[in-house]
């Protein structure tokens, strides 16, 4: 088998990780190219300079790169009779096994009503309460596999960005495998026992409001008002700040919707952020007040700051994207800082200096002030049962549905 396998009878672009073969040493990466001249302007064209195998070493040959999987083609092999492989071509493998190692072109198989992307509702608990009228397609397949313990990401996208940090598999696997969780010595504490991981045990999936591709909303715990809600990374990020521009934009895409929403019902949205150096999964709050109050805010920012014996530091600048621009290079990643995104395009910022400490809750706690909601400043003073979590998401989706830029 070649090192590289390409492929372009499907007609779309699409690469995936490097797998490893069960009759060679080397492993092969798949390219599969797009037609010339497609309308989507997908690659169709991909230089390769190989290394003859006669002028490499067995060691050389051999070595494997840290995200290799193994054969998509494996699982197949085992499950498939003798007979029943007589019945197919030998190169063809049948719909039922193709998602397993290109997403992409089941995403691309599949009509308008089913989605693009796997719905993690239905993946992590067998059911989805949306139904047929879900954006999200319900893969009975992906969910077998996520129960034998495989990465969320890798089966809805075909990779996962973590890489050797995950605590999940990144290989599809068969019926009794052990899931990483009963596996000695293969946890990742973070990721297992994060409450914001998409591929975590502990995560709150009916809390989920819209998955985009590098982001998510979720309604708050314990929220502060009627759509307080959170836009949190799917990787397992210490801030929004330290993301890629490209994960940048949809970011700014969820507080435009929001900031679009808000206003339709006669409100503002203050955006505030904690970075820790500690590094939690970070999460952007969103929480709208009356507009009324909107010429409050900074002075309540303010007054708080000054009875904790600091002062912000005050920018103004005309879009969300030009503020955040800003804000990513006050992100050095040796200090933590807090930030709010208040309403004429003011972006208010303290920098904490190394060993003070900063409440965690202090946006909450300022907001909580203005509105004249001391009592609920503590989320848990706020919290609901599930069903009453449930129908808050359901009734906000009804209502955000129009904004949301994942519809």
């Amino acid at each position: 088998m070649a090192c590289y396998h390409i492929a372009g009878t499907k007609g779309i672009y699409y690469t995936r990780e490097p797998y490893s073969n069960v009759d060679a040493v080397h492993v092969t990466r798949f390219i599969g190219l797009a037609s010339v001249g497609n309308k989507d302007k997908q690659k169709f064209i991909h230089a390769l300079s190989p290394t003859p195998a006669s002028t490499m070493s067995s060691t050389e040959i051999a070595m494997k790169t840290t995200n290799s999987t193994l054969s998509p083609y494996t699982l197949m092999e085992k499950s498939t009779s003798p007979k029943d492989v007589s019945k197919r071509s030998g190169d063809v493998m049948s719909d039922d096994q193709y998602w397993r190692y290109d997403v992409s072109q089941k995403r691309r198989r599949h009509d308008a009503g089913e989605g693009e992307k796997i719905c993690f509702k239905f993946v992590s608990s067998g059911s989805c309460p949306r139904g047929e009228k879900c954006n999200f397609r319900h893969d009975g397949d992906a969910r077998e596999q996520y129960k034998r313990g495989v990465c969320f990401d890798f089966l809805n996208k075909g990779k996962c960005e973590r890489g050797p940090d995950c605590s999940f598999k990144h290989s599809l696997q068969n019926e009794g495998d052990m899931p990483p969780s009963r596996r000695p010595g293969s946890e990742n504490t973070r990721s297992k026992e994060c409450w914001f991981c998409l591929s975590s045990p502990n995560v709150e999936s009916h809390l989920i409001i819209s998955i985009g591709e590098n982001y998510y909303l979720a309604l708050a715990k314990g929220p502060l008002v009627e759509d307080h809600v959170l836009i949190v990374p799917v990787e397992h990020m210490p801030s929004t700040l330290s993301l890629s521009s490209e994960s940048e934009v949809e970011l700014c895409r969820f507080q435009n919707s929001l900031q679009r929403y808000c206003k339709s019902q006669g409100k503002e949205v203050i955006f505030f952020e904690w970075v820790s150096i500690r590094g939690t999964h970070a999460n952007l709050q969103a929480i709208p007040i009356p507009s009324s109050k909107a010429v409050m805010v900074e002075k309540a920012f303010n007054l708080a700051a000054q009875k904790m014996g600091f002062k912000f530091v005050s920018k103004s600048f005309d879009s969300i994207s030009d503020g955040r621009k800003f804000l990513k290079t006050q992100a050095d990643g040796e200090s933590s800082l807090f930030y709010a995104e208040i309403p004429g395009g003011t972006i208010l910022l303290h920098r904490v200096e190394e060993k003070v400490r900063f409440p965690a809750q202090f946006g909450r706690e300022v907001l909580a002030g203005l509105l004249n909601m001391a009592d609920n400043a503590d989320w848990r003073n706020r919290k609901h049962n599930k069903e009453e979590e449930m129908k808050i998401v359901e009734d906000f989706k009804s209502r955000f549905q129009e904004y949301d830029p994942n519809c």
